[in-house]
């Protein structure tokens, strides 16, 4: 037997690095540890019940991800987010997105439209309730749905980190319901054509709604 053929057998186990990690980047990505706020690795590693070689590890993960930035007299702070930048954000995602959904469509089945229905009236439920705040998570979702469906890593990991950044900018500049509303009718027309099987059509409605994210941004922000 080779590596390969039993190597897939291993259960998959969180390492306590693994655990910090993500409980620190969904707390910095909520807005619970804002910009700029000082990351205390002792106090962490108490509060985490483990000892400082997984925090540390943690730490260097999300300074790999751009979410936290060690500096000499500081220590270790959760990084600003850049608005100058956010244009070359919304633009990489311009880029890619047509290309992603379209790979996703020639690979669509039941499986991936069902989840992105499910998501769709989950959207649809919170926006009608005025939960507002659980759009910017269902919304990530949809999208690396979709990315997922391309077929290629490095596809979903541009996409994870490009939403990322945005959902932490959303923090400072949040959306109001007019364009959640929108976000909602232009993912529906992705959808509607993932239903038909157009790629084209796909491709289309992923620039089209990628393009008029970047156009509101751009009308807010003057």
């Amino acid at each position: 037997m080779n590596v390969t053929s039993w190597s897939g057998r291993i259960p998959a186990v969180k390492s306590k690095a693994d655990l910090v990690h993500e409980s620190l980047r969904a707390a910095i990505v909520s807005g619970d540890l804002a910009p700029g706020a000082r990351i205390n690795m002792d106090e962490l590693a108490r509060s985490y019940g483990v000892s400082k070689i997984p925090v540390r590890e943690a730490v260097k993960r999300l300074e790999s991800e751009g979410l936290v930035v060690s500096r000499v007299h500081s220590g270790v702070i959760v990084a600003e987010v850049d608005k100058e930048e956010m244009r070359g954000v919304f633009l990489a995602r311009e880029a890619i997105e047509g290309l992603v959904c379209g790979l996703a469509a020639k690979n669509a089945d039941s499986g991936l439209l069902g989840e992105l229905e499910r998501i769709q009236a989950a959207m649809r439920a919170a926006l009608a309730d005025g939960v507002i705040e659980t759009l910017p998570e269902l919304n990530t979702r949809f999208h690396h749905a979709l990315a997922t469906a391309s077929g290629f890593r490095i596809l979903a990991e541009l996409t994870g980190q490009l939403l990322l950044t945005i959902r932490r900018y959303r923090i400072t500049a949040p959306m109001d319901e007019a364009n959640w509303r929108a976000v909602i009718e232009e993912h529906e027309a992705i959808v509607e054509a993932l239903r038909i099987g157009d790629v084209a059509a796909v491709v289309a409605a992923a620039r089209a709604h990628t393009t008029a994210q970047s156009q509101y941004e751009a009308a807010v922000t003057g």
